[in-house]
């Protein structure tokens, strides 16, 4: 359990996720996947027959269960608790459920300054129950494998809070920003005020990381970027920081924004599947490490393809220290799990040639 802020060496505590994550050397790879825990996987599958996803989430021994037993099935270095973004709208005073075929849909959608005023603050301790579960996977893996907490970016929570679930085009989103920066701007105070609260929860529960998922960010302008979100990302990035562990900020179609991400200071970009990982790591910055990036979809292709699609991310990475393995975005339904199985063996094996001098700085 982390208590304030501590020096990198001390959080090291042998984890060779850790260590990447702080582009520190490594024996091999660190290797986990976005939604390791979900419905390609029979044992979840199973437990979603007599459980909704929310019911899931707010029952710490089933969170801490589904968790647990899809890092062991996998054999990944890291744990992701078993959560939704969506969890901190409830405490807000926000309403949402999940509907078949439709996602999430919050019922009453903030598209007015005074929605933005009724928004509550202080109320981030119903959400306890995800620091619980973090605090049963963290007794379980002990230092064996990182336990990774994470949140919403304040961006995509607003883009969800005032659409009313997911969008193509976010224009709700965009014309608060652009028409109303005051209440844009008062929802991000808030939503980093609870965010904060909440990562603070995971941390104390015994999270070793926290990954902010900017799922959405992908949809504004870098000029946009800059304006309207950058801000709000970089000091919830400092705050989670100030606590004494690393952050992951990952987003989607993000290419063109990433020097602007790592800008927040966080330790670890994410990247998408859409460039390479070399030309990604560049734009990023070789100060930062970075998490990624194999398209999930390559799962679903011939052995010898997503070997192939593997060692050249692997390569492009050169053994500079820093590199965490994942995908792009997250493994979707109907991916046979022996392939994600495949791809941690290929990783974990994966040695670059004798002759190949990799990077050490």
């Amino acid at each position: 359990m982390s208590q304030g802020p501590q020096t990198a060496e001390t959080i090291l505590g042998g984890s060779r996720f850790l260590r990447a994550c702080l582009r520190k050397p490594v024996d091999r790879t660190p290797v986990w996947f976005l939604r390791q825990a979900g419905r390609y996987m029979q044992e979840y599958r199973e437990v979603r027959k007599h459980h909704t996803l929310v019911e899931i989430c707010k029952r710490p021994e089933i969170a801490a269960e589904v968790t647990i037993t899809a890092a062991e099935k996998l054999g990944v270095d890291a744990a992701i608790i078993f959560a939704d973004l969506l969890l901190p709208l409830e405490p807000m005073g926000l309403d949402f459920e999940f509907q078949t075929g439709e996602g999430p849909v919050v019922h009453r959608p903030v598209r007015t300054a005074e929605d933005v005023h009724a928004l509550r603050t202080d109320r981030v301790g119903e959400l306890q129950y995800v620091a619980q579960a973090i605090e049963k996977v963290a007794a379980h893996f002990r230092d064996r494998l990182g336990v990774i907490g994470f949140c919403g970016a304040p961006y995509t929570l607003a883009s969800y809070m005032i659409e009313g679930g997911g969008s193509r085009n976010y224009v709700q989103t965009k014309r608060m920003m652009y028409a109303d920066p005051t209440a844009w701007g008062g929802l991000l105070d808030k939503l980093v005020a609870v965010l904060t609260g909440y990562c603070r929860l995971q941390v104390q529960g015994g999270a070793d990381v926290i990954q902010i998922f900017d799922s959405w960010v992908g949809s504004l302008a870098l000029s946009d970027y800059r304006s309207y979100a950058f801000e709000a990302s970089k000091r919830l990035v400092r705050a989670v920081q100030a606590m004494g562990v690393p952050v992951i900020y990952f987003g989607v179609e993000t290419a063109g924004l990433l020097e602007q991400m790592a800008a927040t200071g966080a330790d670890v970009i994410g990247l998408d599947w859409r460039q390479p990982l070399d030309e990604g790591w560049r734009a990023v910055g070789h100060g930062h490490a970075v998490q990624g990036n194999l398209d999930p979809i390559t799962l679903f292709a011939p052995v010898e393809v997503l070997e192939h699609r593997v060692k050249e991310i692997l390569r492009a990475a050169n053994g500079r220290p820093g590199h965490i393995f994942n995908l792009g975005h997250g493994i979707v339904p109907e991916t046979p799990v022996e392939n994600v199985q495949a791809v941690v063996k290929m990783v974990h094996e994966f040695r670059l040639p004798e002759n190949t001098e990799s990077v050490r700085g």
